[in-house]
């Protein structure tokens, strides 16, 4: 897996801590600083997602996929999945994610609580690397609802 990050604020833009990733996959995510009234220079337009942000929709994606594929393959009639992440991150640098909430709404017909359960179990004991790597430095906690459709 590569990626390639290059900053967009060169040039003698006025102040811009903007930057794009090209995956290794073909796809551009950009990405962007807050704003800094007190150093402009050293803030970003709010354009794009903060960096630490995609990390965290990235686990929710590595997760939530996780979810939907081992509900599928266990034959469960599965037809939605989102996950709301909450996060707290320390409040000295490194700023890393101190905890994590990720709370699963899983819509299907006939979806057992259980399954939906143990599919969140297994994504985070064994599948989803992104979390597995955050649980090093952050406590990360589930729960969920199950939506019948």
């Amino acid at each position: 897996m590569e990626c390639t990050v290059s900053w967009t604020g060169a040039a003698g833009t006025r102040s811009s801590m903007g930057f794009v990733a090209e995956t290794g996959s073909g796809h551009v995510l950009a990405m962007d600083g807050a704003p800094d009234a007190a150093k402009p220079e050293n803030g970003g337009q709010n354009l794009a997602p903060r960096p630490m942000e995609t990390v965290l929709a990235g686990t929710g994606g590595c997760t939530a996929y996780d979810v939907v594929l081992i509900l599928k393959r266990g034959r469960h009639d599965v037809r939605g999945c989102s996950v709301r992440l909450t996060s707290e991150r320390a409040a000295t640098e490194p700023k890393v994610f101190t905890k994590i909430h990720m709370h699963f709404t899983v819509t299907g017909k006939e979806l057992a609580p259980t399954a939906v359960e143990r599919a969140i179990a297994l994504s985070h004991e064994k599948y989803c690397s992104a979390s597995i790597m955050l649980a090093k430095t952050a406590e990360i906690t589930t729960s969920f609802d199950v939506v019948e459709v």
